[in-house]
């Protein structure tokens, strides 16, 4: 999740497959039923719709994250560089859950916010 300058929340249309892909693990691995994994949807879903902007994905943003994960010192895996390239061009900020995905995003001058 990224926030722009006027404290707009924006998602991308990637966020979108990782949440379904997390919930499907849960799934896999027991930690959640398929009943869970509906209403959790439902709810991003209804977020999605009413709070959150989407933004697009284009291929400027993989072009981009391609050149971020290839930065040498900074270990960004692939949906990370991904996502930090959707914020920069978005002129968000990036906000993670993620200590070591903030700290690398710092590490290469944008700002990250870890919540």
């Amino acid at each position: 999740m990224s926030r722009s300058t006027d404290e707009n929340p924006l998602i991308s249309f990637w966020v979108i497959t990782e949440f379904s892909a997390a919930l499907s693990v849960k799934v896999r691995t027991g930690v959640i039923d398929a009943v869970a994994r509906s209403q959790l949807l439902g709810k991003f879903a209804m977020y999605r719709s009413e709070v959150w902007t989407t933004v697009a994905v284009s291929g400027r943003h993989f072009f981009d994250a391609a050149a971020l994960a290839d930065r040498p010192g900074i270990a960004l895996r692939a949906s990370d560089a991904l996502h930090l390239a959707i914020a920069a061009g978005s002129q968000a900020d990036l906000w993670t859950l993620d200590s070591r995905f903030a700290e690398a995003a710092k590490g290469l001058g944008y700002k990250a916010v870890l919540f």
